[in-house]
């Protein structure tokens, strides 16, 4: 079948939060050019739960990626940042529907990451979401897998995608610029996180530094 086709819906649940587990699942079997994603409206239709529109163009950037809402109704502001999110995915298509895809270990449950690196290890793109809240606010730092060891990178969250609702009086600094690392540091001990709040995602973007 898979022979046959270029995309399979894995569900006809657009929920976000659900589209998570949905697609992590889903890709452990195939790429994720081959699974279609859809910003879907604020509400969903199939759990009636309301999401900002960056967590649900950050759940869907990393698939085919598409849209299944009503635009003709939608705020100017939505327009724009939905507009910005279709630019983000055209912009980082070659990466995300080529790279190798890896998935991140985290202490705790309640934040999920993964991203695609590109196989000459030059780039990557990280999601990294809270699903829920749990007992420790801030979750601490997130490991980012699959870099070269022996080079240096600059990470920083996308430029051109709403920034994630947070529970922290000061953010960390390293967001406000980016931050230069090796590839071993990364992998092995990551970057801090914000304290981001339930249903939300945080979008790096990781660029070796020549």
């Amino acid at each position: 079948m898979l022979a046959r086709t270029d995309r399979v819906w894995a569900s006809d649940c657009n929920d976000a939060l659900e589209r998570l587990s949905i697609q992590r699942w889903t890709e452990l079997l195939l790429p994720p050019e081959l699974v279609g994603t859809h910003v879907g409206p604020e509400r969903s239709h199939t759990t009636n739960r309301v999401h900002d529109l960056g967590f649900r163009a950050a759940t869907a950037l990393f698939g085919h990626d598409g849209i299944e809402w009503d635009i003709a109704r939608i705020s100017t502001t939505e327009q724009t940042e939905l507009a910005a999110g279709v630019a983000l995915h055209r912009r980082l298509r070659p990466l995300l529907h080529a790279g190798r895809v890896v998935r991140v270990d985290h202490p705790e449950p309640a934040v999920w990451a993964h991203g695609v690196v590109d196989h000459d290890g030059t780039r990557a793109v990280y999601a990294v979401a809270r699903l829920a809240t749990s007992v420790a606010q801030s979750p601490g730092a997130v490991r980012l897998p699959g870099l070269d060891p022996g080079r240096r990178y600059l990470v920083r969250p996308v430029s051109d995608a709403p920034a994630p609702a947070t529970a922290d009086r000061s953010a960390p600094a390293w967001l406000a610029g980016g931050v230069t690392l090796t590839g071993a540091a990364l992998t092995r001990v990551g970057v801090q996180l914000p304290a981001l709040h339930p249903e939300q995602s945080l979008v790096l973007e990781v660029d070796a530094v020549h």
